[in-house]
C-alpha cells in the first residue's frame, strides 16, 4: 500500500509552499495538482513523477472531484507515493477533507499538509493585516461563490454586525451580491474595500474603493478571478503598509 499526501501549495507564489509540502513534491510517484497551482512547484518533482492535471472546469466540479478520488486511490493502491497539491490551503474551501474522507473509508494511508492560504496571504502582499488593534479584532474567511439572489445560508446579517474584517474568496464574479447583503443589515457604505487580483504572485494588482463604490470600480479596472476580496477597516493601512509593489519592481529589473 502507498500514501497520499494532500498538500496545501499556497496562495500562488513558489516561495510560499510550506518546507513539508516541498518535501512531498520531491519524494512523490504521482502528482495530481488544481489549476491555480504555481507549475514552478512541479520542477521539483523527480524526473520519473507522473504528473496530472486535475483542474476544475466550470460545471464540471462534480464530475472531476469523482476522478480525483478514484485516481488517489487507484495509485496509491499500487504502492506509489502520491501527492494531492492544492491552491492554498486543502480545508480552506479546497475539498481537502472530501478526499480525506475517501481515503479513510477506502483504507488508504493519507497525511494531511497546511498551506498558506490566500485570504491571509494575499492581503498581506498587498499591505493589508487581516486583525490590528486599532482596527480589527475579528476576521472571518468566507465563500463569495454564490448564486444571484438565491438562498446561500451565509448568515450576512451576523458578518455584518459583528465581524471586523471579511476575506470572501471567489466572489468577483458576485460582487454586486456580496455588497447589496451588506449594506442592507447596515454595514457602513464607507467601509473600504479591496480587491486583489493574482495575489503574492508577479501579476498581483489591487484595487480599492468603498462598499458603496467597488462595483462600479471592479467593472472600470476588469478585475477577474483568481481574487480575495477584502472588507473592513484595515483596508485603510494599506496606504502606509504597501510593500510588494516596490519589490517586485525591484526584482523585475534584475531579471
Amino acid at each position: 500500500m502507498g500514501k497520499v499526501y494532500i498538500v496545501g501549495a499556497g496562495p500562488g507564489s513558489v516561495d510560499l509552499i510550506t518546507v513539508k509540502g516541498l518535501k512531498c513534491i520531491q519524494q512523490a510517484d504521482v502528482i495530481l495538482y488544481d489549476r491555480l497551482v504555481s507549475k514552478e512547484l512541479l520542477s521539483y518533482a523527480k524526473p520519473n513523477a507522473e504528473l496530472i492535471f486535475v483542474g476544475k472546469l466550470p460545471k464540471l466540479h462534480h464530475v472531476i472531484q469523482e476522478r480525483i478520488h478514484k485516481l488517489l486511490i487507484q495509485h496509491a493502491r499500487k504502492g506509489k507515493i502520491v501527492t494531492r497539491l492544492k491552491g492554498g490551503d486543502p480545508f480552506v474551501f479546497g475539498r481537502g477533507a472530501e478526499e480525506a474522507e475517501v481515503l479513510r473509508e477506502a483504507g488508504i494511508p493519507f497525511e494531511i499538509v497546511p498551506g498558506v492560504t490566500s485570504g491571509i496571504a494575499a492581503p498581506a502582499y498587498a499591505g493589508i493585516p487581516v486583525t490590528h488593534r486599532e482596527f480589527g479584532s475579528s476576521f472571518a474567511i468566507i465563500t463569495g461563490h454564490l448564486k444571484d439572489g438565491k438562498e446561500d445560508g451565509i448568515d450576512w446579517k451576523g458578518l455584518a454586525e459583528s465581524v471586523d474584517t471579511l476575506a470572501i474568496y471567489m466572489g468577483v464574479g458576485n460582487l454586486p451580491y456580496i455588497t447589496e447583503q451588506l449594506l442592507k443589515y447596515k454595514r457602513n457604505p464607507e467601509t473600504p474595500v479591496a480587491l486583489i487580483e493574482w495575489g503574492t504572485t508577479l501579476h498581483q494588482r489591487v484595487v480599492t474603493g468603498t462598499l458603496e463604490t467597488i462595483v462600479s470600480i471592479a467593472e472600470k479596472e476588469n478585475i477577474q478571478n483568481p481574487a480575495m476580496i477584502i472588507v473592513g477597516e484595515v483596508v485603510r493601512l494599506r496606504e502606509k503598509i504597501a510593500w510588494f509593489e516596490q519589490c517586485r519592481q525591484e526584482l523585475r529589473e534584475t531579471m
